[in-house]
């Protein structure tokens, strides 16, 4: 793997100026999902005011009064700019109705995947635009699923893009940060770094570590695992020019990629992933890969749960005290383990997620580039009480919800992050708070060309 070179952290002078419009509408939210997520959403946009209202919403109501009351002791009284709400996520005429209810002009998914189908039919119902930050699930090939793929990750939202065209609403799909800023920095690449993408490869690692009350490391995963489970077994999709689409073995293709800010060396294996199937949609490059830096002990786990069938989401027929019982067994598990939005206080490191760029720079030499961001717990937790994993992935869609209510990005149909502009969302990103932007200044790493991995 190609060690870096150079490393910079990247604010507002390496950036053209940007000038952000004045709101052009009154934007209405409603989020839908008041978890680790959701809640950090609502929190870093309790210090924006760019929209009218955020309707915070969720199956269990005092989640979402919970997340209000923490926004209201830190900011004080917010009258109508947050409201908390019920809703069922399984239901689209749930999801339409609370909507409705309170004049939502943009729906924010913050669940699970499994719910992207009623939530997304909800919001076009309703008349309102759409951002999730994870898309329609997968279904392997039924006959080659190490090579062939199925249903692909998103392919049933991007079916229904006439009807969001037709209906002249906007669904922006894949806006957390693996996927989301991932593909902003691609698109960034692709616009200002690179006259020819060989390939465009996403790499997450971290060196994140959970103790327990006796100081013991523990097994406790930073994000859903109902969510890990679904995109680390499913085959691995990988995408080449001369081939489309294909797939693999779960965890293959290892190799160590050292990245920055102290985290060093990290294993990295294939997994499936959004930003595959996202990126070639926009972007012209020669390959595309995701790769997650799992660990030894997070892959034995998860082939264990494989093995014993607990990651099945079928419900199987359960004796209980009480009587039989129908449940899934992937909904055990989740309910086993730590709950990933209470775990930050006793979460210690750096999560780091980004793309590493090769190819043909735009002065015709070969270049290497990892771009990246890194956030870290211990700064997250201070400020917002959400742990980094959750946090960082909720930063971007507040940051895509500020340019779009600005008119900075627009557009009509279903969208992933790579067809905006990537500049304006890099700027507003690494901008200070003190200067009206958001303070997360984002790194580009050189690197050497030509080093076998």
């Amino acid at each position: 793997m190609a060690r870096p070179r150079a490393s910079r952290k990247l604010g507002r002078a390496w950036l053209p100026a940007v000038r952000v419009a004045t709101s052009l509408v009154a934007m209405r939210i409603l989020l839908v999902g008041a978890g680790g997520v959701g809640d950090a959403i609502a929190k870093i946009a309790a210090r924006r005011d760019f929209f009218e209202t955020m309707v915070v919403s969720d199956y269990d109501l005092t989640r979402a009064e919970r997340t209000l009351s923490w926004i209201e002791a830190k900011h004080g009284p917010q009258g109508e700019r947050f409201v908390a709400a019920r809703i069922d996520a399984s239901d689209p005429d749930s999801v339409a109705a609370v909507a409705r209810e309170h004049g939502a002009t943009h729906v924010m998914n913050a669940v699970e995947p499994k719910f992207v189908p009623t939530i997304f039919a909800g919001a076009l119902a309703a008349g309102a635009d759409y951002l999730d930050m994870a898309m329609s699930l997968s279904e392997p090939h039924p006959e080659r699923p190490y090579a062939e793929p199925g249903v692909k990750l998103g392919d049933d939202q991007f079916a229904t893009a006439p009807d969001w065209e037709r209906a002249g609403r906007l669904a922006l799909v894949g806006m957390g940060v693996e996927p989301g800023l991932s593909d902003v920095f691609a698109r960034y690449a692709s616009d200002e770094l690179f006259r020819e993408i060989d390939e465009l490869g996403v790499r997450d690692g971290a060196n994140l570590v959970v103790r327990d009350e006796a100081g013991n490391e523990i097994f406790a995963p930073s994000f859903s695992i109902w969510t890990t489970i679904e995109e680390c077994l499913n085959p691995p999709v990988v995408w080449e020019k001369d081939r489309g689409w294909y797939t693999t073995e779960p965890f293959s293709e290892p190799e160590v990629f050292h990245f920055p800010e102290g985290i060093g060396p990290v294993e990295c294996v294939n997994v499936e992933h959004e930003e595959v199937l996202l990126m070639p949609r926009f972007l012209d490059a020669k390959r595309v890969t995701f790769k997650y830096g799992l660990g030894d002990e997070f892959i034995g786990v998860l082939k264990t749960l494989n093995l014993l069938g607990l990651d099945k989401t079928t419900p199987i027929r359960v004796r209980s005290a009480n009587g039989p019982v129908e449940v899934a067994p992937r909904d055990v598990v989740a309910a086993a383990l730590p709950d990933p939005a209470t775990i930050g206080p006793r979460m210690t490191g750096k999560t780091c997620a980004g793309v590493w760029v090769t190819g043909t720079g735009v002065d015709g030499a070969p270049r290497e580039v990892y771009l990246y961001h890194v956030s870290d717990n211990e700064w997250t937790m201070a400020e917002y009480e959400s742990q980094c994993v959750v946090w960082q992935t909720a930063l971007n869609p507040v940051i895509a919800l500020e340019l779009l209510s600005t008119g900075v990005w627009s557009g009509t149909g279903v969208l992933g992050p790579e067809a905006f502009e990537a500049a304006p969302f890099l700027e507003l990103m690494a901008r200070p708070e003190a200067e009206g932007g958001y303070g997360q200044a984002w790194g580009l790493e050189e690197r050497t060309a030509g080093e076998v991995r």
